[in-house]
């Protein structure tokens, strides 16, 4: 079995690569699960939010969802669109008697 020598040079170069690799998986995934459709408990941990705050959400149409078969799905495209439409944008001004 031929040995090949490795240097310090490669390592580096090897180390570089690798950085470079995960650096592109995190832009690529960076707040995005790596499934399109999640299950109720998904949405909930990813949200932080009970059972009943979803089930809320569901019934009130903010949060889109599909049933199949007893098993609720949601499109994480949905979720992501449904917080940007309710985000909160407050402007203080201080210095500004009322």
């Amino acid at each position: 079995m031929p040995s090949e020598i490795i240097t310090t040079d490669d390592l580096r170069e090897f180390k570089v690569e690798i950085l470079q690799d995960i650096k592109k998986l995190l832009k690529e995934y960076h707040g995005h699960p790596s499934k399109k459709w999640l299950k109720s408990y998904e949405v909930r941990k990813l949200l932080g939010i009970s059972p009943g705050t979803l089930q809320n959400l569901r019934v009130n149409g903010t949060l889109p969802y599909t049933k199949i078969g007893g098993i609720i799905f949601y499109d994480h495209e949905d979720i992501k669109k449904m917080m940007e439409e309710n985000q909160v944008n407050n402007r203080f001004e201080f210095g500004r008697s009322r």
